[in-house]
C-alpha cells in the first residue's frame, strides 16, 4: 500500500512544514569550518556534519516526516522499507518512537555496524530480513512482502514526502552559512537529498552551483543524464554502500536534471584516502558516502578558489575495524 501526503513537488512551504514536523527528533546538525581544507583549496569550506544525527546519517529526516504522517488509523497495518543501511535506520528508530511495526529488507553484505544500529534503534519494533548482494534486490524483495501484507511501503528516496524530509538539511545551510554560498557538494545516490537540496536552492539561492558526486563505479545519475531518464546500471561496486543504487528515482531525477551544475565522479583510491584525511585531520570517522562530498574538492579545485563551499558529510555510520581495509584500497594514491 503506497500512503502519500504529498503528490506533487514540495513547495518551500511544505518543506518549512516538514522542518517544523521533525525537528523535536532531528538535530539541526552543525556547519563546521574546515580551516585546513579552506587553506589547501583558498576557499571557505564548511562541513555539514549530518554523521552527528542520532542514527548517524539525514536518512532520519526524510524517514520521520513520512512515517509521522502516516494517519493514527493506517498505522497497524505496519510498514515496509528497503535500505543498505541508512535509510533503515531512520525508518527504525521513527517506528520505536511511533509505536509502528516496521519490516525492513537489507542486502545480505550490509556491514554488520549497520545491522545492529538498526536493530538498537527499532528494538521490537523492528524485523529485518537479508535479502540479495544488492540494495535493488533487497528492494524487490521488500515490494513484494508489502503487497502481500497490505503494509504501508516507506521509499528510500523516491517519493515527494522523503524529498521533502531531505530538504531540511539544505534548508539549514542557508540558515547557518555565514555568507552567500557559491557552491554545495553531495553525495548522490538514489537522489532524495539532491531533489530536495535542488528544490531549496531553486526558491532560495538560485546563484549557488550544486555538484553532484557519485562513486565511480555506481553512477546511476551519471547515466540517467546521459539517457535523458534514469536507466539501470548492469552492475554496481556495492563498496559506497550509502550511495550504490542500479537506478536512481523517476521522481528524483525530474527534479535534478535541470538543476544539477555538475556531476563528479570519484575512484574508490582516492575515496579511501579522503576518509583517512577526515579521521587524521578532524577525528572525523565517515562511511564512504560521507566521505564523497570532500572528496570531489580537488577534482575542480581552481574552480573553487576564493569561494564559499559547503560539503553535506551525509552520514557516519562506518566500523572503523574496516580501516586496514581503507589503508589497502587508499595506498596507491599519490599525494598531492
Amino acid at each position: 500500500m503506497e500512503f502519500n501526503k504529498l503528490n506533487h513537488r514540495p513547495s518551500l512551504k511544505e518543506i518549512k512544514q516538514a522542518a517544523k514536523q521533525i525537528q523535536e527528533v532531528v538535530r539541526e546538525s552543525p556547519l563546521e569550518y574546515a580551516s585546513r581544507l579552506s587553506e589547501r583549496y583558498g576557499a571557505n569550506i564548511y562541513l555539514k556534519r549530518e554523521d552527528l544525527q542520532d542514527v548517524r546519517s539525514y536518512k532520519i529526516r526524510g524517514a520521520f516526516h513520512k512515517i509521522s504522517s502516516i494517519p493514527v488509523e493506517l498505522r497497524a497495518q505496519g510498514i515496509v522499507a528497503a535500505s543498505a543501511g541508512n535509510h533503515a535506520q531512520g525508518v527504525a528508530l521513527a517506528c520505536a518512537l511511533l509505536g509502528i511495526q516496521a519490516y525492513i529488507f537489507m542486502p545480505k553484505n550490509t556491514p554488520l555496524q549497520k545491522l545492529e544500529a538498526v536493530r538498537l534503534h527499532g528494538q521490537e519494533r523492528v524485523k529485518i530480513k537479508l535479502v540479495g548482494e544488492t540494495f535493488d534486490e533487497a528492494y524487490a524483495a521488500s515490494r513484494t512482502f508489502c503487497a502481500n501484507n497490505q503494509a504501508i511501503y516507506i521509499p528510500p528516496f523516491d517519493d515527494f514526502d522523503i524529498i521533502a524530509g531531505q530538504a531540511t538539511v539544505c534548508l539549514e545551510i542557508l540558515d547557518q552559512v555565514p555568507e552567500s554560498l557559491d557552491y554545495l557538494f553531495l553525495a548522490v545516490g538514489g537522489g532524495g537529498l539532491a531533489a530536495g537540496s535542488a528544490l531549496i536552492l531553486d526558491y532560495l539561492s538560485p546563484n549557488t552551483r550544486l555538484i553532484a558526486v557519485e562513486p565511480e563505479k555506481a553512477a546511476s545519475l551519471t547515466i540517467a543524464m546521459t539517457h535523458g531518464a534514469p536507466m539501470a546500471l548492469q552492475e554496481i561496486d556495492s563498496f559506497v554502500d550509502g550511495a550504490a543504487v542500479k537506478r536512481m528515482g523517476d521522481k528524483t531525477f525530474g527534479i535534478i536534471q535541470n538543476r544539477i551544475d555538475r556531476i563528479l565522479t570519484i575512484e574508490k583510491s582516492h575515496l579511501c584516502q579522503t576518509m583517512l584525511d577526515l579521521y587524521q585531520f578532524y577525528g572525523m570517522i565517515v562511511e564512504p558516502a560521507g566521505a564523497l562530498s570532500v572528496a570531489a574538492l580537488s577534482t575542480i579545485a581552481t574552480e573553487i578558489k576564493g569561494k564559499t563551499v559547503v560539503c553535506v558529510v551525509s552520514g557516519g555510520n562506518f566500523d572503523p575495524k574496516r580501516f586496514p581495509e581503507i589503508r589497502e584500497f587508499a595506498k596507491n594514491v599519490q599525494k598531492e
